[in-house]
C-alpha cells in the first residue's frame, strides 16, 4: 500500500474532526460582541430570552424553524452548544432530551415550569372511561406529568415568565440588570395589550364551543372558550372512537362551524372530522414554533391571528 493510501484514513479524521469544531464555533459566535450567550428550547422561549436580554445577548434556539418541539433530539453540536452557554432556558418536561443535557451545564437555568403557575393538565379531555374505551395512548409517549406545559398562549403568564427571565439575566449580568428588568417592563406592556385584545375581541360570541387539533389551548379558556381536542396534549396523540363520537356530536349539537388544526404537525384528522360533517378547516396556531409560512411573524402577530380566527369561528361580535 503507497504511503498516500496510508494516510487517507487519518487524512479524513482530520477533516472530520475541523468540520465539527468549526460547527461548534459557528454555534457558539457571539453576534452581539459581549459574549453572552443564551440557549433557548424552543421558539416561545427563544422569543421572550431575546425580547428581555436585548441586542447583548446572542439568543440560540434549539428547535429549528418547522420542527415540532415535542420531537427535538439534540445533535452533537447543539449539546455542546447548550453546556457552554452562560444561560440555559427551557420548561422542564417539556423535551426531554434538552432537561437530559441541561443536567451537564454550569450555566444558569430557568426553567418556566418553575417560575410560572402552570394550570393543571385534562388527563382525558373527552372523559370517556367509563364508556370502555381506553385514554389517548399515554399521550404517545410524552409524559407531561399532571400539569399543562403550553402556559405561552397566556400572554401575562408570558409576562410573568419574561420577569423571571430578566431576574436570572440580572444575577449572570449585573451591570445590566436595570437593562433587562425594562426590557421585561416593554414586553409586559405589548402582552398586556393583547391580553386586553382578546378580552375584549372574545366578549361576545355566538357559541364558546370550539374544537382543536390537539389540548395545547386550554390557557385561552380564561377568556371564555372550551377547547374540545381531537388529541391530547401531544399533538400526534391518537384520538378514540368514542373522542371521535364525542366531537362529531358536538359540533353537530352546538353548530360549530370550525375544526381548527395547525401549522408543525399533519392536518389530516381535523381537515377529515371537518369533511365529514361539512364544516370548515382553519389553522390555530399553538406557538410551538415557526413555519417556512410564519417564518417573518412573531409572538405578537401570531396571537393577533389566532384571535381573529377564534372570532370568526365562533361569531364574536
Amino acid at each position: 500500500m503507497s504511503s498516500v493510501a496510508r494516510s487517507l484514513p487519518a487524512t479524513a479524521g482530520l477533516v472530520a474532526a475541523t468540520v465539527l469544531l468549526a460547527g461548534c464555533a459557528a454555534l457558539g459566535d457571539d453576534s452581539s460582541g459581549s459574549g453572552r450567550r443564551a440557549v433557548a428550547s424552543f421558539y416561545p422561549l427563544a422569543w421572550v430570552t431575546e425580547r428581555v436580554a436585548g441586542d447583548g445577548w446572542t439568543v440560540e434556539n434549539l428547535t429549528q424553524p418547522g420542527q415540532e418541539p415535542h420531537d427535538l433530539d439534540l445533535s452533537i453540536a447543539q449539546t455542546a452548544s447548550l453546556e457552554q452557554a452562560d444561560l440555559v432556558v427551557l420548561e422542564e418536561g417539556f423535551q426531554p432530551a434538552v432537561d437530559a443535557a441541561a443536567e451537564n451545564t454550569d450555566a444558569a437555568v430557568v426553567d418556566a415550569a418553575a417560575v410560572v403557575d402552570l394550570m393543571p393538565a385534562t388527563e382525558d379531555p373527552h372523559d370517556h372511561a367509563d364508556e370502555g374505551e381506553g385514554e389517548h395512548a399515554e399521550e404517545d409517549g410524552h409524559d407531561h406529568g399532571d400539569l399543562d406545559p403550553h402556559f405561552w398562549l397566556d400572554p401575562l403568564l408570558v409576562a410573568d415568565f419574561a420577569d423571571a427571565v430578566a431576574d436570572e439575566l440580572g444575577e449572570v449580568d449585573p451591570e445590566g440588570a436595570q437593562t433587562y428588568a425594562g426590557n421585561a417592563a416593554d414586553l409586559r406592556a405589548d402582552l398586556e395589550a393583547v391580553d386586553e385584545e382578546y378580552t375584549s375581541g372574545l366578549a361576545s360570541c355566538e357559541r364558546s364551543a370550539t374544537v382543536v387539533s390537539h389540548q395545547a389551548f386550554g390557557y385561552l379558556s380564561r377568556y371564555g372558550l372550551e377547547f374540545e381536542p381531537i388529541a391530547g396534549l401531544s399533538p400526534d396523540a391518537e384520538p378514540t372512537a368514542a373522542d371521535l363520537a364525542h366531537l362529531q356530536e358536538l359540533i353537530t349539537e352546538d353548530g360549530v362551524t370550525t375544526v381548527f388544526s395547525e401549522r408543525l404537525v399533519s392536518p389530516k384528522m381535523a381537515d377529515t372530522l371537518a369533511d365529514d360533517l361539512g364544516v370548515t378547516s382553519a389553522v390555530l396556531d399553538p406557538i410551538e414554533g415557526l413555519s417556512d409560512e410564519t417564518s417573518d411573524e412573531d409572538y405578537l402577530s401570531l396571537m393577533r391571528e389566532n384571535l381573529t380566527a377564534l372570532q370568526q369561528a365562533n361569531g364574536c361580535s
